[in-house]
């Protein structure tokens, strides 16, 4: 009797076992047939149960079946997002842990793995593309444990993570592309976007003397530096830094505009005039280099004319005529600028009201009424 019982618990226990094995073969059969949602359901209960679930075929099968849905236009649609390629990774890496690298399926789990990186990344698109960033960024991170030396998914991740907002998740991803050696413009560009987020004064020089050492002809970066110079009232050193914007972009007449007004700050009229007559050249609607070269003739034609009214009788005798013609040069010589930028800007104040004394000073009395209508007709 002994013997029978002991022959029955057997016979129970090789049930038992066949049962559990049978849910992996149904599943590798359904899969096999396409039928991915009942291999899901036959690979579940084999994953819940205690037996099957230290076996590393197990794993694998189950990662392959996700591996399947995920890139199925059918079947993707019963997961959630980022689901079936984090059930899949979980599941190789699981086969591995159980197999070796050299085992059956270790070997064969570790290849599946370096295929879901593309689909890792795709799954973080997705996600970052449907504005859930937080998925987004677990997706990334998989993908980034897959491939550890690939730069794309952690630049991913910390675009990721700024979107969300979080700064300090983005500022640790790019401190790890530096220490991978990684480098490029944009991730400096994004570096100095978050310092300025954040009001970060001292983090965005270091940030901008990073970018300047490895991208010293970027003119963007340049231009950065020169907007911290005259932001600082470092107009000295400015100046240098311009020269070197306008020599990566000499078409651009806004450079000289700038370096003219620096110029203008440091009491160098002539190098300032130079700049703008440069400016006015690259782009005739420049207003601002229009008005400010206007200025400079201006400036001269009262100067001389201030000058001419302090003058004796006696010394106005001897040189007030020329003294004369020469006030009127300058003040001719603003008047096609202070024209040229009232074209640009028709209703610019500052440009009526030179013009109508520079048309008075020269005896224009026509264009002076003119001008002054045009005032009135401002107001």
């Amino acid at each position: 009797m002994k013997k029978i019982f002991l022959t029955l618990v057997a016979a129970a226990a090789l049930t038992s076992a066949s049962a559990q094995n049978s849910a992996v073969t149904n599943a590798i059969l359904n899969q096999r047939q396409g039928l991915l949602d009942k291999a899901r359901v036959e690979i579940d209960k084999a994953i819940a149960n205690e037996k099957t679930s230290t076996k590393a075929k197990t794993w694998y099968t189950r990662g392959e079946i996700y591996d399947a849905m995920t890139s199925n236009p059918i079947y993707s649609k019963g997961l959630k997002p980022g689901e079936g390629t984090s059930v899949a990774y979980d599941s190789y890496k699981k086969a591995i842990e159980l197999d070796g690298k050299d085992g059956e399926f270790g070997k064969q789990a570790a290849a599946k793995l370096d295929n879901l990186y593309g689909l890792a990344l795709n799954a973080g698109v997705e996600s970052y593309n449907g504005k859930n960033y937080d998925e987004a960024m677990k997706s990334y991170k998989m993908a980034q444990q897959i491939r550890p030396q690939d730069t794309t998914a952690y630049l991913y991740a910390a675009y990721a993570a700024e979107a969300k907002q979080d700064y300090a998740a983005a500022k640790q991803t790019y401190s790890q592309l530096q220490g991978m050696n990684y480098k490029s413009a944009q991730m400096y560009g994004r570096m100095l976007e978050i310092a300025r987020q954040e009001k970060n004064e001292a983090e965005y020089s270091k940030v901008l003397q990073g970018a300047l050492a490895a991208y010293p002809n970027n003119k963007n970066f340049v231009l950065e530096d020169l907007n911290r110079l005259i932001s600082a009232g470092q107009d000295k050193q400015a100046i240098d830094k311009l020269k070197h914007a306008i020599e990566l972009d000499p078409s651009n007449s806004n450079l000289q505009t700038v370096l003219g007004s620096v110029y203008d700050k440091l009491k160098q009229p002539e190098q300032a005039l130079a700049a703008y007559q440069k400016a006015v050249e690259l782009d005739p609607k420049n207003f601002d280099a229009q008005y400010n070269a206007g200025v400079y003739y201006f400036n001269k034609g009262a100067e001389v004319s201030k000058a001419l009214n302090g003058m004796s009788l006696a010394t106005y005798q001897k040189v007030g005529k020329a003294k004369e013609a020469e006030s009127k040069k300058y003040f001719q010589q603003a008047i096609p600028y202070f024209e040229a930028g009232l074209a640009v800007n028709p209703k610019d104040r500052a440009s009526m009201t030179a013009l109508q004394k520079a048309y008075t000073q020269l005896g224009r009395t026509a264009d002076a009424n003119r001008m002054n209508t045009q005032m009135s007709g401002a107001n």
